[in-house]
């Protein structure tokens, strides 16, 4: 047991250390017995404890006694003599001095200790002893017993399992350094102090103050003389003792802002030294970590029962007051008054009535056997004046039930576990927030378009923050293409995650206007100069078009693309012209044509991925290049092999986005197109090619629709066509694409459709009959889509 600091420490005397059984025999005796007292451990096993030290004997008259052997014992005085009229409940520790003058090797002049032993073995007292002779004498009355090197006592460790019950003033931690140090190195040992006192009671190690009724039997010292000469000095004790507990809760709460972990601080701190049983129950809002809660609670408030500890036997408690549970408790009872006004609540014993009224609230559990005629204090968890939860403490029969001291004691416990919970909860739901913001702000990407499909992966920067700048984005784009995008603004946290999201909107934005990859990127410069000089992004954009089997790549000062052939599986670092990041403004983007084949991967990422503290990142590409190389049964089985072969094991210090695409191209087979006269009577013409086209690939149920929306197109683009020709061009994939082109920019727009009206009528028929539909500037002039869903036939199907 710890003994104050090392200052206070005058010096240490070795203890004899014997554990006698409920029949009065040894069942240990140590090599410190053996040098106090005189025989060895062989003759003193199985004997009577009375026949082989006089303190066995004081033990059972705390005014003096005669052994079995003649010796006199002289009355307990000096530390004796003040400890032994304390008032001890039956079962407690119990602290004398005796005199010996008739048994080898003579004279003994000890101060002796003796802890019943809990539990379900035969040993019922574990006794310390030490010769008071070799200590100083102004020192003898600031002696407490403490474990340091070197000891043979065979059964250590179940004495370790059982040091709380032994020593219940040490807490758990305690509790393991003294085990250790038990089993590997030492003897028991008395270290001298000037600031400690004899652990007495199973709580603080001191009586209680004065005005408490005594319950020292009538022989003992009148209670007039214990209260006068040593109460005030008591006091003091019990009020630094409670100062250190606090002070060792301090230290042992609040070492991580996780508030699982901070939870189960709090609530094990407190057992056993100050309570027997503790309870921690938060506030729904608080657990969840949504923010402060609003308002006082009420009824209606519901908590939930976070942590349990207790000294019981293990499971007792498990049934009846189960960690998760959620409860609202009714007025009239203590909890409710704790959390209501936001003060402790003191019983000091459970009574039978408040026992009925307790477990009535509670369906289908009795209460009463747990908690009846047990000591309870409720103690509120508080922050900014406002409750978030509340500690049930109760202490077992037996102890000393709380008063005021501990009312004081479990209120200050509960100030700074509220304060530690409150920081931990607002770091939670910081936490909840930005994995909020980073959730919304990156895509939720249909894995599959037509002739592309798609996988990504994004992780968190795990040391700077959860959110960041770096985002991937995959865009549908008319004529069956796909934009593929990633960037990364420069910096971390939320003022970057607001800058990406603004850039990443202003992509989408562009890339609906279908512009060519370098002009996007120009005006995605111009646009960040305008919000600001701390506006500087890397980006690449790539459009893939899979009917002409090409990607047309523009790079902004981001990290090349890989491309795995799917042919023979090598993967390459694809050599573009690399353009000043966004936001730096004068310079030109280009964008180069890459031919693909179909089955090829393109692999886009941020150099968090690649980058190594200590390494040029041209490691980190050859790596990409390797793993993206790796043969993998999916995409996402790709992905995570890239992630394991770059994760760096120290940590990584930026976000990383992930994004491949497999590039699947759409056969030729699958695509007809054909070029009509600006002619009204193309229109039916083109009714006619669109019905045999469907027929040849066995989609004739289709027919029907695919020709008003066909006719309504090419009508549209007949009336308005200025030179030239019609494009018409039916796509096939998981749907059916119809597009329309001529050399007319004005964009058709959706009117209103009165009756009076004799025009626009056509683009409403198509806006109701088609699944989605669209209008995008080219070189020429414009084109005007619609797509429409497929049911195919599975006997049709399997006959194709």
């Amino acid at each position: 047991m710890d003994s104050g600091t090392s200052e206070s420490v005058l010096g240490r005397v070795p203890l004899a250390v014997v554990v006698v059984g409920s029949d009065g025999l040894v069942t240990h005796w140590s090599s410190g017995a053996r040098k106090l007292f005189g025989p060895g451990r062989e003759e003193a096993v199985g004997s009577p404890a009375a026949d082989l030290m006089p303190v066995y004997g004081a033990l059972g008259d705390a005014g003096g006694c005669t052994a079995a052997d003649g010796a006199e014992y002289g009355p307990a005085d000096g530390l004796g003599a003040e400890l032994d009229t304390i008032p001890l409940a039956p079962g407690y520790a119990r602290a004398g001095r005796a005199r010996s003058t008739g048994r080898p090797p003579g004279r003994l002049d000890v101060i002796w200790w003796a802890y019943p032993l809990a539990g379900p073995g035969p040993e019922r007292l574990l006794v310390l002893a030490a010769d008071a002779g070799a200590l100083p004498v102004e020192e003898s009355r600031r002696i407490a017993p403490a474990f340091a090197p070197h000891t043979d006592f065979p059964d250590a460790t179940l004495l370790a399992g059982r040091l709380p019950d032994i020593l219940p003033n040490m807490g758990p931690a305690a509790c393991g350094r003294i085990a250790a140090q038990v089993l590997e190195l030492g003897y028991p040992v008395l270290e001298i102090s000037r600031h400690e006192r004899i652990p007495v009671t199973h709580d603080w190690g001191t009586p209680r103050h004065a005005g408490r009724r005594s319950r020292v039997p009538a022989a003992a010292a009148p209670a007039t003389e214990v209260r006068a000469a040593g109460e005030p000095d008591l006091e003091h004790a019990a009020v630094r003792e409670r100062l250190e507990f606090l002070n060792e809760v301090s230290k042992d709460i609040g070492t991580s802002l996780d508030l699982e972990r901070t939870i189960r601080e709090v609530t094990s701190a407190a057992v056993p030294r100050f309570t027997d049983f503790a309870g921690t129950h938060l506030r729904a809002a608080v657990l969840a970590g949504e923010g402060f809660p609003d308002g006082p609670p009420d009824v209606t408030t519901v908590w939930h029962r976070v942590w349990v500890e207790h000294n019981d036997e293990p499971g007792r408690w498990d049934d009846t007051v189960p960690v998760g549970e959620a409860i609202a408790f009714p007025e009239h009872t203590p909890f409710f008054r704790c959390m209501v006004t936001g003060e402790p609540v003191l019983i000091p014993r459970i009574t039978e009535e408040l026992g009925n009224r307790i477990s009535e609230r509670f369906e289908k559990r009795d209460l009463r056997p747990l908690i009846n005629g047990r000591s309870m204090l409720v103690v509120p968890l508080k922050a900014r004046h406002v409750v978030l939860g509340f500690m049930v403490l109760m202490r077992r029969e037996g102890r000393e039930p709380f008063d005021d001291m501990d009312r004081t004691t479990g209120a200050e416990l509960a100030a700074r576990a509220g304060l530690v919970l409150d920081n931990a909860r607002m770091y939670t739901y910081q936490e909840n927030v930005a994995d909020t913001l980073q959730d919304s702000m990156l895509p939720q990407l249909t894995p599959r378009t037509a002739g592309c499909d798609t996988a990504t992966r994004y992780l968190p920067g795990t040391r700077l923050g959860r959110v960041g700048g770096d985002w991937f984005d995959s865009i549908k784009l008319p004529g069956s293409r796909t934009a593929l995008v990633v960037g990364d603004v420069m910096g971390h946290g939320l003022h970057s995650a607001a800058m990406m999201g603004q850039l990443r909107t202003a992509v989408q934005t562009m890339a609906a206007l279908d512009l060519p990859p370098e002009r996007l990127l120009r005006n995605l410069d111009d646009l960040a100069q305008r919000l600001g000089e701390h506006y500087l992004a890397t980006c690449l954009y790539a459009v893939y078009d899979p009917i002409r089997s090409e990607l047309r790549i523009a790079n902004a000062g981001h990290i090349p693309p890989v491309l795995v052939r799917a042919a023979d599986g090598r993967s390459e670092l694809l050599q573009l012209p690399t353009g000043a990041p966004i936001g730096v403004g004068g310079v030109p983007f280009e964008a180069a044509a890459v031919p693909v084949a179909p089955g090829d991967r393109l692999v886009l990422c941020t150099d968090g991925l690649v980058e190594v503290r200590g390494q040029d990142i041209g490691a980190g590409l050859a790596a990409l290049c390797e793993s993206a190389a790796h043969p993998a049964a999916s995409m996402d089985d790709a992905c995570d092999t890239i992630i394991r072969a770059l994760n760096n094991g120290d940590g990584r210090k930026d976000d990383v986005a992930l994004l491949m695409a497999r590039l699947n191209g759409i056969p030729a087979e699958h695509v007809a197109q054909w070029q009509l006269a600006p002619e009204p009577r193309e229109a039916a013409r083109a009714r006619r090619l669109a019905r045999e086209r469907l027929a040849a690939w066995g989609l004739a149920d289709a027919a029907p629709t695919t020709e008003v929306l066909v006719g309504e197109l090419v009508g549209n683009a007949v009336r308005h066509a200025r030179t030239r020709s019609v494009g018409l061009r039916l796509v096939r994939t998981d749907v059916l694409l119809c597009e329309v082109t001529d050399d007319d920019h004005t964009l058709p727009t959706l009117s209103g459709g009165g009756l009076d009206e004799e025009s626009g009528r056509g683009l409403r028929v198509v806006s109701a009959m088609a699944r989605e539909w669209g209008a995008s500037h080219t070189a020429c002039g414009k084109t005007v889509w619609c797509e429409e869903a497929l049911v195919r036939h599975p006997s049709r199907a399997a006959g194709r």
